[in-house]
């Protein structure tokens, strides 16, 4: 009988799926849900285990894009292993065996890990290193992986101890609840030297496939045996070495069973071709005129997690608000003759430095509490209107630009606000912010300026209603009581989202900061 494997749904919202690699060549005996091949989705690399055990015949080759539902292999039924192991060695090949050594005795049981819930906006993380190899063995609570959402950086600990096997590659993205990895569970301490053993599949053709396989380079001997894996690359480090121009031969795996992994593809280099030693050597020819001056390499580079969420975001915030920008300028030499005259004893006494952000952040939560529509949000058909000062912070990072939250900044003074503004920089920079400092801020300040900005136009930071946006500070020839004198300027910019936002109002709080900002003794006052 003729068993007709298809392509197995994978998620609400796949409709195809492309064939990554075979595991199994066509013909090979295979063994009910023995893995045969691996498929990938945009979003995630899966495994397809045999529906049966039998002959496989395959269908659908490597690189076809195949739709859910279409045949992916035939499986023989009827077909017998060239060597059937007994019944006796079956069962005695399933049972968990002790290794050698006092190394851990496997249960027999499976931990299937999934992606855990990491916040309430977020659907989808991205692998985004694995600490721990395919086939190590990990302690419960260890630390096995990063993953990366739109909003921080994550520890993965493994929920069980026992012997890894990697589901999901490095730089997949996976949805919340999909399968990350397995964990083979097994009791007793970690070994103490070598690398943890793979788990066996007790199948004849699975050893007879080892023995077949090629055998490793020399410095890889004694490490594991070949096995279908052995030289083979895993989709992430096909599609590197595609774009380098390279062949899997042209690499040593270092991943299990010789394995190639994506940080091998991405550390492997082009080989310049040899020169032939013999006969007389030939001068190059030069051609002139032909060849352009210069380098016309490119390179390719996955946009991360938060780097796609960014994008998608904030192209959803152009679409879907009716976001307007209206500029002012402030002469900001009163802040600074007050910061030039105290930023000493302030240091001092509360040991942080006087910045700027700091009467930024008093201005506008001065002027919210007066004009609270820039402090509220759409929630669907009504308006939210906030009684506090949740001030978001942009900040530069190497993975991307993330946005901090200072709670109740109305109830800070200037050192309770610089305090923050230091350690929530500190910990972005360290991709140590959790979800909840990222999170539920009703007014956003970013300042471009540190970069050399003059002006720009901030695109508002969904949910919310308004961002303000500093710029460098120039000094310009201004117009005082009748006379040209030169100032140190800023431009300032609100946008804002005219849905909830009148011109009247923005255009008001914007003047309200620089009165705020040119006279700051009334931040201090509260007048």
């Amino acid at each position: 009988m003729t068993l007709v494997m298809k392509v197995p749904a994978v998620g609400e919202s796949i409709t195809e799926v492309t064939i990554a690699q075979w595991l199994k060549n066509d013909g090979d005996y295979v063994e009910m849900d023995e893995m045969i091949a691996e498929i990938e989705t945009d979003k995630a690399t899966q495994e397809l285990p045999a529906e049966a055990a039998g002959m496989l015949k395959i269908v659908a080759q490597e690189g076809d894009t195949i739709e859910i539902g279409a045949t992916i292999c035939e499986i023989d039924t009827d077909a017998v292993p060239a060597s059937p192991q007994s019944g006796t060695q079956q069962r005695e090949a399933a049972k968990p065996q002790e290794s050698s050594g006092g190394k851990p005795v496997k249960t027999g049981d499976i931990k299937e890990m999934v992606v855990p819930a990491v916040g309430e906006s977020i659907t989808e993380v991205t692998i985004g290193k694995w600490v721990k190899s395919n086939g190590d063995f990990v302690e419960m609570d260890e630390d096995i992986a990063e993953i990366e959402s739109d909003k921080a950086t994550f520890d993965l600990p493994a929920e069980a101890s026992g012997y890894l096997q990697i589901v999901a590659e490095e730089g997949a993205t996976l949805e919340i609840g999909e399968a990350i990895c397995r964990i083979e569970v097994a009791e007793g301490k970690a070994p103490a030297t070598g690398t943890a053993p793979v788990a066996d599949t007790g199948t004849t053709a699975t050893q007879a496939a080892a023995a077949a396989a090629p055998t490793q380079p020399a410095e890889n001997a004694g490490t594991s045996p070949a096995t279908y894996a052995t030289g083979h690359p895993s989709p992430a480090a096909a599609k590197i070495l595609a774009e380098k121009g390279l062949q899997p031969g042209d690499v040593n795996g270092s991943g299990v069973d010789g394995r190639i992994t994506k940080e091998d593809a991405e550390k492997a280099q082009k080989q310049p071709t040899p020169v032939a030693q013999d006969g007389p050597s030939v001068p190059p020819t030069v051609v002139t005129g032909t060849l352009p001056n210069g380098a016309r390499e490119q390179t390719r580079k996955k946009m991360s997690s938060l780097r796609r969420t960014i994008a998608r975001r904030l192209v959803a915030v152009k679409n879907e608000t009716a976001m307007l920008t209206t500029f002012n300028e402030v002469n900001m030499k009163p802040i600074m003759d007050l910061r030039k005259k105290y930023k000493e004893q302030f240091k001092e006494k509360h040991g942080v430095g006087l910045g700027f952000m700091s009467f930024f952040t008093k201005a506008c939560c001065a002027a919210l509490q007066e004009w609270p529509a820039v402090n509220g949000m759409i929630d669907g058909d009504e308006v939210v209107y906030n009684d506090f000062c949740d001030i978001s912070i942009a900040v530069s990072t190497p993975r991307g630009l993330v946005v901090p939250v200072i709670r109740n900044a109305e109830l800070l003074d200037f050192k309770g606000i610089e305090s923050e503004v230091i350690r929530l920089a500190i910990k972005a920079r360290d991709n140590k912010l959790s979800i909840d400092e990222m999170t539920g801020g009703t007014f956003t300040i970013t300042n471009g300026g540190v970069f050399g900005s003059m002006m720009s136009t901030p695109i508002i930071n969904a949910p919310q209603s308004a961002i303000l946006g500093m710029h460098n500070i120039v000094e310009r020839p201004v117009v005082e009581n009748g006379e040209i004198v030169v100032r140190p300027m800023m431009y300032v910019a609100l946008s804002y989202d005219h849905r909830i936002i009148d011109g009247k109002e923005s255009v008001s709080f914007l003047v309200r900061v620089k009165q705020l900002l040119e006279d700051p003794m009334r931040l201090m006052l509260g007048v």
